[in-house]
Parts: C-alpha cells; sequence; structure tokens
C-alpha cells in the first residue's frame, strides 16, 4: 500500500502586529491509500488550517507537503490550483454550493472545472447523484433541499474530479443529529469503496466513524489511535 499523503516538519506561523500565532507546530504526518483519518481537537488547535495546508490554500511557513507523489509547497498559485483539481475533493461545514444553479449543474460545473469534457461530467453527475440518493432532486435548486440533502450534493460536487484524497472540514457542523448520522455512514461507505479521506471535527461521535483518530492541541498532533468503530470492523 502506498502513501496518498505525506507531511515532514509542517510549521505554519501567522504574523501580526502583536505577537505571532503558531498556529501548526511540526507536524509530522503520513495517510495511507484507501486510508480514512480523522482529525480531532477543540477550536483553535489548527485542525482546519492543516486541512488548508493539505488542500494547497495556506502556505507553510515551513516543512514539505507531498500528495500524490507530487510536492505541494514551492509551488506556484497556478501550479496549486491544478493539483487541486486533479487530486483534491472538499466538504465544508456550510455546503458552498451554487444556489442558482440545480443540484445537476452543480455537479457538472465541478467536473468541467476539473478538465472533463461536457458530456462524460454529466454522465459522472448523473452517476454521483444516484449513488447518493439524489437522483429524483437533479433539477431542484439548492434551497429546496433539506440540510442533509445538501451536503450530499456538496459531496457529490467534491467526488466529481475522482480525486485522489477527499478533505472534509466540519460536515456535520450544520446538520442535526439524524442528518449527521447519515453523512457518517455515507463517508463510512466511500471508506469501504476505497476512497482516501482526512475530516477534522470537534465531535467525538463523528470522529468515532473514522479508521484512524489523530488529536490534536496547540498546533501538534498529540495522540494517534485506531478508533473502537474500526477495531469493531476488524473483528
Amino acid at each position: 500500500m502506498g502513501e496518498t499523503l505525506q507531511i515532514r516538519d509542517l510549521r505554519v506561523r501567522f504574523d501580526s502586529d502583536a505577537v505571532p500565532l503558531h498556529a501548526i507546530r511540526s507536524v509530522n504526518l503520513s495517510i495511507s491509500d484507501g486510508e480514512y483519518a480523522a482529525v480531532m481537537g477543540p477550536s483553535g488547535c489548527g485542525k482546519s488550517t492543516l486541512l488548508n495546508v493539505i488542500a494547497g490554500l495556506i502556505a507553510p511557513s515551513g516543512g514539505e507537503v507531498v500528495l500524490a507523489g507530487e510536492r505541494l509547497t514551492g509551488r506556484s498559485e497556478d501550479e496549486l490550483a491544478t493539483l487541486r483539481r486533479r487530486h483534491i475533493g472538499m466538504v465544508f461545514q456550510f455546503f458552498n454550493l451554487l444556489e442558482g444553479m440545480t443540484a445537476l449543474e452543480n455537479v457538472v460545473l465541478a467536473a468541467l472545472i476539473s478538465g472533463v469534457e461536457r458530456r462524460p461530467a454529466e454522465r459522472r453527475a448523473q452517476e454521483l447523484l444516484a449513488m447518493l440518493g439524489l437522483a429524483d432532486r437533479a433539477r431542484v435548486l439548492p434551497t429546496g433541499l433539506s440540510g442533509g440533502q445538501r451536503q450530499r450534493l456538496a459531496i457529490a460536487r467534491a467526488l466529481a474530479n475522482t480525486p485522489t484524497l477527499l478533505l472534509a472540514d466540519e460536515p456535520t457542523g450544520a446538520l442535526d443529529s439524524d442528518g449527521a448520522a447519515e453523512i457518517m455512514e455515507l463517508f463510512s461507505g466511500l471508506h469501504r469503496g476505497g476512497q482516501t479521506i482526512v475530516l477534522v471535527t470537534h465531535d467525538a461521535a463523528v470522529a468515532a466513524s473514522a479508521q484512524r483518530l489523530l488529536l490534536m492541541r496547540d498546533g501538534r498532533i498529540a495522540e494517534a489511535a485506531v478508533t473502537v468503530s474500526a477495531q469493531s470492523r476488524a473483528v
């Protein structure tokens, strides 16, 4: 098994007029192909910053990030955008959908942006909506969807480019308990299908769905363990 992600001595410092903020302090991490890892910690611990560095949205102050064998650190903005389109799918807490476009159009556009031609993009979008239980909502605008359906649509859009790595930042934070359980079951199903996933959350119930748990405090990964749910699946 190969490694989808390698992080070596990663550091992120935000300078200001006051004392510099060290958001990430010497993090080392490897994520294997097909692994499902949850990064858990309190607000301000650096977990969302870590996710944004992995996505190439924040430049680190030091260290190295290698995604699918390609070094992200030191790349230009255009190069990072190309790598994101090729390798990364992102799911956010507040969905980030295009409200003036239908569910189908949201996913088709994501596929087109990643470089897929129009007709294959439409086929890919239809397949994803069917897989995520949204086939009958394809012509509906996001405003006509429930919270859980909106997040499923956001996941479909994130999968449109068949990403090497799926990143999720508090994907259940805007959902009720039933909606959250539905989304976590979906992530577990994607993992069983071989998708590599890194998710950040402050919710222990959400983190328990992952194969591997990483606890983050004060910009450092303080502890790593196999979750109880993963152990149960292995028995």
